[in-house]
């Protein structure tokens, strides 16, 4: 059904679980799978520098990740953009227009809670610009 799958990743629990997901159906149906990272800057006169301080080591085990799942047989490529604060959902919509992609995955949460409050969550944007089914992963229920 999913010839190719972009899944979007920003190191956050919510988008390792989003990234097993698409992983997992990719590989069930033979999909291509487009990893999408997006490096988020925030600047100012002091210089620009990334939203998140560990960028360097999230980047290295989104392609390590990457490099053994096509180990593994599964067709996957990593696509990285840096943007100012704001900008992933438009990276990621332009990504999988450019590959054709039948559906989008996300987390439902991303790494910065500041950044969903100043310019809103990625998912939500998503929804509202890409031209493709858009899937959102829900955090995991917590029972009490």
């Amino acid at each position: 059904m999913f010839k190719t799958i972009v899944v979007a990743v920003d190191g956050s629990e919510d988008s390792d679980r989003a990234f097993a997901f698409a992983q997992a159906t990719a590989a069930e149906q033979a999909s291509r799978l487009v990893v999408v990272h997006v490096t988020e800057f925030v600047g100012g006169k002091g210089g620009v520098f990334p939203l998140a301080v560990d960028e360097d080591d999230i980047k290295s085990r989104i392609e390590a990740r990457v490099e053994q799942m096509s180990t593994e047989g599964v067709k996957a490529e990593m696509v990285s953009h840096s943007v100012r604060l704001g900008g992933p959902a438009h990276v990621i919509a332009e990504v999988a227009d450019s590959v054709d992609a039948d559906l989008i995955v996300v987390g439902g949460r991303g790494r910065s809670p500041i950044s969903d409050l100043l310019v809103g969550s990625v998912p939500t944007r998503l929804l509202q610009i890409a031209h493709r089914p858009v899937l959102v992963l829900p955090p995991p229920a917590t029972h009490s």
